[in-house]
């Protein structure tokens, strides 16, 4: 069989200065009655959540810029390790449906307005891709899941978010996995990266052991590495990841509102979810990528982490859905 190009011969050089600056280069759909792809990025840009530094709410409009980098003027991205040929146009079609609708200091609208924003797109039948926005995000993303389980929660983060209540607050941005336990069609998490003096007390981690989550920390992934811990997630399920950027360490990711030290490579990250790609074949149900906050990082190399780890997930994703459909035949 010949091999698929890359088709550099064709059409416009499109390089990554010029045109729109939509995730991926991705055509616009402003429209979400009428949403044809199989991936569709929502901006999320809310970071009424944080209790520190804010500024997360440019976190979209930064991951859209970095990825450009990686999306001009050919179909497909080619990875010689693995000699596949990744996002080709056969593979993943993708839209940028733009942003929810964010009402400043009115959580509970925001948080509507997301929840509103995901159910249309997997209502028509595309994979949502969030972009924080703080961590908050996520308890609406997920609840717009509603009756899609069972879902196993893989979270990356160098925090547990699992705070249940603070001075009446339930939905800052330290509470999203304790919200997500909650929902009946969650079963079950991993939560991979945990480290150092948090902003969750012991009660916090043994109600997240209670509800069935698996915490592991950066140096328990170290020791386990990638194929150890799959051991640890349970198949069968479909999986919903979330990746507070804080996850990493900061020396590769600084731009963010909490950082803490010990945090992951970027290829630790990346082979848990290539491994986990190709175990569930593709099985892959939604993604978010929380807390990039780039007043803090003037040279963006963070929103740049951010763009190349969800442009490598959904080519592994949608490359393995591929695979196991032409199997099936």
């Amino acid at each position: 069989m010949e091999m698929q190009k890359n088709g550099y011969e064709t059409g416009r050089l499109n390089l990554p200065f010029v045109g729109h600056c939509t995730f991926a280069k991705s055509p616009v759909c402003l429209d979400w009655e009428a949403i044809d792809a199989d991936v569709a990025i929502l901006g999320a840009p809310n970071d009424m959540g944080t209790q520190w530094r804010s500024g997360a709410r440019f976190g979209p409009r930064a991951i859209r810029e970095a990825s450009t980098l990686f999306s001009f003027g050919h179909s497909g991205a080619y990875d010689h390790e693995d000699d596949k040929l990744y996002l080709t146009r056969e593979q993943v079609r993708m839209v940028d449906v733009g942003d929810a609708d964010i009402v400043h200091t009115d959580m509970a609208s925001s948080n509507a307005n997301i929840e509103h924003a995901v159910r249309k797109i997997l209502a028509a039948g595309a994979m949502p891709v969030v972009l924080g926005g703080d961590h908050s995000i996520h308890a609406p993303v997920i609840k717009a899941y509603e009756g899609r389980g069972p879902i196993h929660i893989i979270h990356f983060d160098a925090h547990l978010d699992f705070v249940d209540e603070r001075h009446g607050v339930r939905y800052g941005h330290g509470n999203p996995l304790r919200r997500a336990s909650e929902m009946d069609h969650i079963v079950g998490m991993t939560q991979l990266g945990i480290r150092n003096v948090s902003s969750s007390n012991r009660d916090d981690y043994d109600a997240a052991r209670a509800a069935g989550s698996q915490i592991l920390s950066v140096r328990d992934v170290r020791r386990l590495g990638a194929e150890g811990v799959l051991e640890q997630i349970p198949a069968g399920a479909a999986y919903y990841i979330t990746i507070d950027i804080d996850g990493f360490d900061p020396s590769i990711a600084p731009g963010t509102g909490t950082p803490s030290h010990g945090g992951f490579t970027y290829y630790e990250v990346l082979e848990i979810i290539q491994t986990l790609s190709r175990r569930c074949a593709g099985n892959i149900i939604g993604m978010d990528l929380v807390e990039v906050a780039p007043a803090y990082d003037p040279a963006g190399v963070t929103s740049i982490l951010a763009a190349q780890l969800l442009m490598n997930s959904l080519g592994f994703i949608f490359h393995d859905r591929a695979t196991d459909k032409a199997h099936r035949k």
